[in-house]
């Protein structure tokens, strides 16, 4: 069988390092907020070419702790509106949620997946206040369009790259109903304005071995209020200026980021490199490949095909012993969670969650492993 993702096989490299890092930490004797989390934090601040990185507990929380730097900045207030995609991770909807903030959905493009900048400008009202902007399977959202519409209402622009470690930044143009990339600004994905939310869950393209997330801002304003609220609202021990909460990421877990940080762009090249082979060789007219212009604008977290028979295919994979995964089988506005949105019809968002099936993919994916996908889908 050839797996999904095969986390073992992915941190075997690095397990006699682990073991000495938790030597190291043991031997230190500082287990909270220690030298592992200070360096991780500088090293990925200055990765993600941003002033300020702040190591909190998971991916979720780097996003609700944001919204709650931004009220306590009196910058937002409860009850105003945050535009995000109706097509994501239901995390993003539920961090807005959180900070007792109010989602508007917003329909993909079908070609990217993505929010449709397009389709913004109509749903602002004047208790719109914020636009959550999501990196979905590791492609860059449109941001040149969806920043000039934060820049033009006066529109707080937060970030969830939760799935997008290591993407650059593009500017995008609308080319015959087809995206096209032009001026790499060769910088990773930073905002001066705002903030960006990222996960270390295990499965990510930087993964620790439990949970971890990290905010980036170069928002000294900001910063300065998110490293207190992640611990308990405090600065200085004992001293609470906020109504703040424990979500600090893991010494040990921050010292096993900072083992695999410096292989992050080679793992995303490597994971390019399949993409292409994907794109380039499957060739059935039953599946629709994922859009890409070959930038570094994607870093391809996963590989999402389409297909109107999605079980009958993952079915066929599975007894030619390849797994696949559905991200995600249903829509957020479908959820039980969600009763009130119910009877809601996003139809591009509705069909995406209906006809997408992941594809295996990882930096230790096999050229033959490779070879044997393409085969078998070409054979469907």
């Amino acid at each position: 069988m050839i797996p999904f993702l095969d986390l073992k096989k992915v941190n075997e490299p690095y397990e006699s390092a682990f073991q000495e890092k938790l030597k190291s930490v043991l031997e230190n004797g500082w287990y909270i907020l220690g030298k592992e989390v200070e360096t991780f934090e500088k090293a990925f601040a200055e990765y993600c070419q941003s002033k300020y990185c702040i190591g909190v507990g998971n991916g979720f929380d780097a996003l609700v702790l944001i919204f709650k730097g931004y009220i306590e900045l009196g910058k937002l207030k409860k009850g105003d509106e945050v535009i995000v995609p109706a097509n994501t991770y239901i995390a993003s909807i539920l961090a807005i949620l959180q900070a007792d903030l109010v989602p508007v959905l917003i329909e993909p493009r079908l070609e990217t997946y993505n929010i449709n900048p397009d389709l913004i400008k109509e749903k602002i009202t004047s208790k719109t206040k914020a636009i959550l902007a999501v990196h979905l399977y590791g492609q860059l959202a449109e941001m040149q369009k969806i920043s000039e519409i934060a820049e033009k209402n006066d529109l707080i622009l937060v970030e969830d790259a939760a799935q997008s470690h290591g993407i650059e930044r593009f500017k995008f143009q609308n080319l015959n109903s087809k995206f096209q990339s032009h001026e790499n600004l060769k910088s990773k994905i930073n905002n001066l304005k705002s903030a960006i939310a990222y996960s270390f869950y295990p499965g990510k393209n930087l993964g620790c071995l439990g949970d971890g997330g990290a905010i980036t801002t170069n928002d000294s304003e900001l910063a300065k209020v998110l490293f207190s609220l992640r611990n308990y609202g405090s600065e200085k021990k004992y001293h609470n200026e906020y109504v703040g909460v424990n979500s600090r990421l893991d010494e040990l877990q921050a010292g096993f980021l900072n083992l695999k940080l410096p292989n992050l762009d080679s793992d995303n090249e490597i994971r390019r490199a399949i993409a292409k082979r994907y794109i380039s060789e499957i060739k059935n007219d039953k599946i629709v490949l994922p859009f890409w212009d070959f930038s570094t604008n994607h870093v391809f977290h996963l590989f999402v095909i389409r297909t109107e028979k999605r079980e009958h295919l993952q079915e066929y994979l599975a007894q030619n012993n390849i797994q696949t995964v559905i991200h995600y089988p249903i829509p957020p506005h479908k959820q039980k969670a969600f009763s009130q949105w119910n009877n809601l019809s996003f139809p591009i968002t509705e069909k995406i969650h209906k006809e997408v099936l992941s594809l295996p993919m990882s930096p230790v994916l096999t050229e033959y492993e490779v070879d044997y996908i393409v085969e078998i889908l070409n054979q469907y």
